[in-house]
């Protein structure tokens, strides 16, 4: 694991995440607060990228060392009420992976879970793992969307790839 790979990695993890979100609200309000199923994580395309902003502002919390009692996320009414926040936790995230150096990849985050429960471990699977919660989530994002309006474009990695020169 190098510091370069992860910073790509958030490069990468930005582009899919707004790439999904402009497809979102293009498609306006009344489709992506619209139920299209159960078999999903969240019912609604607004609330699960609010899911995906919370989790996101959560683990950036801690790898700070900030404790947190509130994921926030469900408050959001609007896709566009997301926006500018979201805007501001990328830039956030952004200062943080970009300023790591190979030394903090091994350090251990101790934080609490949110039933309380103390737990600990190196930054390195920490962001491994925030990165791959949100391909998760993307997948299932597209499926939703597809199932709105039709299939939404690649968000996969291959597809970030080919837009670098």
């Amino acid at each position: 694991m190098s510091v370069h790979m992860f910073r790509e990695l958030y490069a990468y993890h930005r582009w899919a995440n707004r790439r999904l979100f402009d497809v979102g609200t293009a498609l306006g309000e009344e489709l992506v607060s619209r139920d299209v199923g159960t078999q999903f994580s969240y019912t609604t395309v607004r609330r699960m990228f609010g899911h995906l902003y919370g989790a996101d502002w959560i683990w950036l919390a801690r790898w700070k060392g900030v404790a947190t009692t509130t994921v926030p996320g469900a408050e959001f009414q609007t896709l566009a009420s997301i926006r500018a926040p979201w805007d501001h936790l990328e830039r956030e995230q952004r200062s943080f992976v970009d300023g790591l150096a190979p030394t903090d990849l091994e350090r251990v985050i101790e934080y609490r879970n949110q039933e309380g429960k103390p737990l600990r471990a190196p930054l390195y699977p920490l962001l491994q793992h925030v990165a791959n919660h949100a391909t998760h989530h993307r997948s299932e994002i597209a499926t939703m969307l597809t199932m709105i309006s039709g299939s939404p474009p690649d968000s996969g990695i291959n597809a970030y790839l080919l837009t670098k020169p």
